[in-house]
């Protein structure tokens, strides 16, 4: 499936072999830090990215899964795409101003030939999982609007929308499912969270953002997927909507920027403060990560 995803926002796989049964995957190199890497900067320095930046992020993304979900096979038919895995670590930004989606390792598809995933098995990154998914109820490209809006508190907040302090214990059965890499935030945690979601919890968590954005969130985050965006191109254009009323002429230079701006003063931070965890902080961040962003065009 990953082969047939060509467009400027999504990082293009190449190739797919499998070497002593372990499957290598060569795909587009993006040279900039993933999402994850702009967050801790922003933590790392008190002070989260800027509106105007979170809006062209989300827009860009929005528009690279509208284009997973609808893209057709050479029959004409739906391939049904949906990508049940975005997150902060699959997000980059490139050295120019660029935003990738990347790694459909655990997308759903209605391609031909697909495996199915056992019915117990939940793929990707839990803490970034729409309602529905954990309910093992059907999905659609709502589930991953509501996972790209998550993704957008967190980055517009340095929180992730859930509080995982006191959360009570789940109710017996709820262990039936099991992820299949490291997750965020523990399942049976995160399945007691959403539970009891509701947009409280949203308005909460966006308190301080301004009305515009707060309204956005709002919508991505309904706990029904009806009542989210019916697209996610109806999302990108509201995103970039809000961006072009509060900052008509922030554009790729500008994200380009403030990006190498964020991740220089979270790297200059990063030898003084001390983490709550180990590699919160990614690895090789100035010699990589930053030294592609401080490049010139």
């Amino acid at each position: 499936m990953a082969f047939r995803l060509n467009h400027p926002g999504i990082a293009q796989v190449f190739h797919l072999k499998i070497h002593r049964n372990t499957p290598h995957v060569v795909m587009e190199y993006v040279e900039g830090p993933s999402l994850d890497t702009l967050v801790s900067a922003g933590m790392a320095r008190g002070k989260p990215v800027s509106e105007a930046l979170a809006l062209y992020i989300g827009a860009e993304i929005a528009d690279a899964l509208h284009y997973a979900h609808t893209l057709r096979g050479e029959d004409g038919r739906p391939l049904g795409i949906i990508h049940r895995d975005v997150n902060p670590r699959h997000l980059y930004l490139g050295a120019h101003g660029g935003v990738k989606l990347a790694n459909f390792g655990a997308a759903y598809s209605l391609m031909v030939g697909r495996l199915e995933s056992p019915a117990n098995l939940v793929r990707g990154d839990v803490a970034y999982a729409s309602p529905e998914y954990l309910e093992r109820l059907p999905l659609s490209p709502a589930s991953d609007i509501f996972s790209l809006g998550v993704v957008l508190v967190e980055l517009l907040t340095g929180k992730h929308l859930f509080d995982v302090e006191d959360v009570p214990l789940p109710p017996e059965g709820l262990s039936s499912l099991r992820v299949e890499q490291f997750t965020s935030l523990p399942l049976t945690q995160m399945r007691v969270l959403l539970s009891s979601f509701s947009p409280a919890d949203v308005e909460a968590a966006v308190a301080g953002l301004s009305p515009d954005v707060k309204a956005i969130l709002h919508s991505a985050l309904r706990i029904v997927p009806d009542e989210r965006f019916a697209t996610a191109a109806d999302m990108g254009g509201v995103l970039r909507a809000a961006l072009t009323k509060r900052y008509p002429s922030y554009g790729r230079q500008d994200a380009r920027q403030e990006v190498a701006r964020v991740i220089a003063e979270g790297s200059c931070l990063r030898d003084v403060v001390e983490f709550g965890e180990a590699g919160l902080y990614p690895e090789g961040l100035d010699a990589h990560e930053l030294g592609a962003l401080g490049e010139e065009d």
